[in-house]
């Protein structure tokens, strides 16, 4: 199982979306989406975990990966709605994690997100707009 990711770009913000399992097959695949955050947005990143069915002990050290490389880059790495299967425990060399309970509270921290947005999606990212029937 791995993952699928979304990059929305606000003015002076982006926002990394993930859905499925981020564990140690998902692993290389969330760090190119990091890649490509890094190459097409400015400021601090949401990783929007609203989708996330779970992570394992490697996605989570990912997640403070993701952190470093952000920071060193002067830029900030933020979490909405972490899976109710772990936390992420900072080990004090990592930059610190704001968390969010989800990603409306999130942007609502970031109050000047409005204007133009951009959006990129790997291949099997979930449709919105479907719909099931039962």
């Amino acid at each position: 199982m791995t993952i699928e990711w979304r990059y929305t770009t606000h003015p002076g913000l982006g926002v990394l979306s993930l859905s499925g399992h981020l564990g140690p097959e998902a692993v290389g695949r969330f760090t190119g989406a990091v890649g490509w955050v890094l190459a097409r947005g400015s400021g601090p990143v949401i990783l929007d975990l609203t989708a996330l069915r779970g992570w394992s002990a490697d996605g989570r050290l990912a997640v403070t990966e993701a952190a470093r490389r952000l920071a060193d880059e002067g830029r900030g790495l933020e979490l909405a709605a972490i899976p109710a299967d772990g936390s992420l425990v900072p080990d004090g060399t990592r930059p610190p994690i704001p968390v969010h309970s989800d990603l409306a509270s999130a942007l609502a921290a970031h109050r000047s997100v409005t204007g133009e947005q951009r959006q990129w999606r790997s291949d099997a990212w979930p449709d919105e707009r479907a719909t099931t029937t039962g």
